[in-house]
This record gives structure tokens, C-alpha cells and sequence, in this order.
């Protein structure tokens, strides 16, 4: 489960911040070891991520455009999708080259009811397709995650977004403790998590060192570890703060990689701002995952011509 004792994520958080200032050529060079005895390092998986509702959240979340707080974002929102809709996108998505089609609601909480009813119905149309399908919702009941689990979900994203001691300056309408405990009610159901973090938000080296102990202490760890640089957004209470620098990045990449051997490390939003030898050093740290196409939810992400450039890239020269 995902409840840790604190001694527990103390060590690991310790040895994290250990790892993320070390030397980066030392890091890289550890991580890829690891990577290489526990992954195919050419087997890189690619998701696509569609918004099925944009906008009106009533979480605070600072980074978040999507936030009904922040009424200077000027996003325009978008009702629930036709779960039809969904399925011809996640068709398009898997010709692609898609293999996960990943599903957004901007919500705090999920509701019983039609919409989460069409929730459910839109993954038994992905799972048809023979893709993985993956959904982010906001939290969850017990009866909830189980509903998911029986409609065939592969996976459920809840970010914990940063660690604990930090938390608070992020997020004011939700605790970390309410994070958890949708992260079990998931567990319980023997769906896999996809659990990661942001970056670049203003916190401090020990903050993303604590993000990785709490995530690395969960037993099992998370199947996937979303990795996220900030993209700054005009209107958010983030909005003024600088690009990540992509060494940050690897180093975050990395330390996941060592910390958390099979997981899946998925290179996400903010690699936009990445040239494709940034990214490549990012694979070679231990990523094996990232968010493929034009849009993440409502940021924009490194587009399909960049990432066909990208794998043509990592491909055989003949």
C-alpha cells in the first residue's frame, strides 16, 4: 500500500538528495546502469493524453490553468465529451503509434452518476482497441476505483505533485493525506498507479528529494513515475517563474530510475521546451515513457513532427 512510516521516507529522501547532488555524468551513468538490468532500453512507451473536460476545477492548484481560482488564465472550458468522441480520438491515437490513451477530467472529486458512468464506458471503448487506458479524475471512493478496475482500467494518474513539506504552498483545498488515500483505494483494486510530481515550482532541492522518498516507499512502488517541468502560465500564481533547465530534469530522471528500478519513468510535460539531445540523455538517465502528440490536457507538448524527429533519432542507422 502507499502508507509509509516516516523513518521509512526519511532514508529514502535522504538518499535521493544524495543522488540529485551528485555529479551529473556520475548520476547519468549510475542510472543507465540500473535501467539497462531492469528494462529494455529501446522499448520507450508512447501515451497520448486527451482533456474529456477543460476547465472549472474547483482545486487551487497554483501551476494549474484549469483552476477556477485563477480567473485571469482566460482558459476556455469545454463540457464533458461523447464518450463516441473519445474512443474515434483514442482509434486516431493508436494509429499514431499510441500505446496508452490517457483520459482527463477537470474534477475535484468523482461523482456517481452519468458522466462517471460515460467515464467507464470510454475505457471499455479503449480497451476494445487493445490499448491501455489510463484516467485522471480527481480523488476516489473504495466503490469508485472498484467500478474502474471491473471496466478494465489499466491505470490511474494521481499526481502527488510535490513533496509533503511544500505541499501547502501548491495546493489549499486538498492534503497530501487525501492523495494517499485515493492512491489505496486504486491499490486495493489491483489497478496499476501512475504517480509522479512537478518540478520548477519554487521548491527547494530537499522538496524533490522528498517527493521521490514518499514515491519510493511505497510498496509496490508506482508502476509509472510521471516526471513534470513547470509550464509557466500566464494568470496562475506560477506564471512568473522560469523554465526548468533540462540538467534538472535528467537529475530527476535519473535519481526516479535508481530509486525505483521497474517503474516506468515517463518523461512529461515541459520536455517541449527540450532540445532532442536533452531528451535523448533524459533516455539514457532512465526515462522509458513519455506523452506523445500536440497537447498535454490543455499545455502544449513537443508535437508529433518534433517526436517523429525524436524517434527517428533513436532509430537504426542503415
Amino acid at each position: 500500500m502507499v502508507d509509509q512510516t516516516e523513518t521509512a521516507v526519511a532514508k529514502l529522501s535522504d538518499r535521493a538528495e544524495t543522488l540529485l547532488r551528485s555529479t551529473l555524468l556520475t548520476l547519468l551513468h549510475q542510472a543507465a546502469e540500473v535501467h539497462r538490468a531492469h528494462h529494455d532500453v529501446e522499448d520507450i512507451q508512447k501515451a497520448s493524453l486527451l482533456s474529456i473536460k477543460t476547465g472549472g476545477c474547483p482545486e487551487d492548484c497554483a501551476y494549474c490553468p484549469q483552476s477556477a481560482h485563477h480567473k485571469e488564465v482566460g482558459l476556455q472550458k469545454e463540457h464533458f465529451m461523447d464518450p463516441d468522441a473519445v474512443v474515434q480520438l483514442a482509434a486516431r491515437a493508436k494509429e499514431a503509434g499510441a500505446e496508452r490513451f490517457c483520459m482527463g477530467a477537470a474534477w475535484r472529486k468523482v461523482r456517481d452518476g452519468k458522466e462517471f458512468d460515460a467515464v467507464l464506458e470510454m475505457i471499455r471503448g479503449v480497451r476494445a482497441l487493445d490499448m491501455e487506458a489510463c484516467v485522471t479524475l480527481g480523488m476516489l471512493d473504495r466503490h469508485q476505483a472498484q467500478a474502474l478496475a471491473d471496466a478494465g482500467l489499466s491505470a490511474y494518474n494521481h499526481n502527488l505533485d510535490t513533496g509533503p513539506e511544500f505541499y501547502s504552498e501548491i495546493i489549499g483545498t486538498r492534503t497530501y493525506r487525501d492523495r494517499l488515500e485515493t492512491l489505496n483505494h486504486v491499490r486495493a483494486t489491483g489497478v496499476d498507479i501512475c504517480c509522479g510530481g512537478i518540478i520548477g515550482m519554487g521548491e527547494s532541492l530537499r522538496d524533490r528529494a522528498e517527493l521521490l522518498g514518499v514515491l519510493a516507499s511505497f510498496d509496490p512502488v508506482p508502476e509509472s513515475v510521471p516526471i513534470n517541468a513547470l509550464i509557466p502560465v500566464p494568470g496562475t500564481p506560477l506564471g512568473h517563474l522560469p523554465r526548468t533547465r533540462p540538467p534538472e530534469m535528467m537529475r530527476m530522471v535519473a535519481t526516479a530510475r535508481i530509486l525505483m528500478p521497474n517503474a516506468r519513468i515517463r518523461l512529461s510535460a515541459g520536455r517541449d521546451g527540450f532540445s532532442v539531445s536533452d531528451q535523448l540523455l533524459c533516455f539514457i538517465a532512465g526515462a522509458n515513457s513519455i506523452f506523445y502528440g500536440d497537447i498535454l490536457l490543455t499545455a502544449p507538448n513537443s508535437g508529433l513532427s518534433l517526436d517523429d524527429i525524436l524517434f527517428e533519432t533513436l532509430g537504426e542507422i542503415v
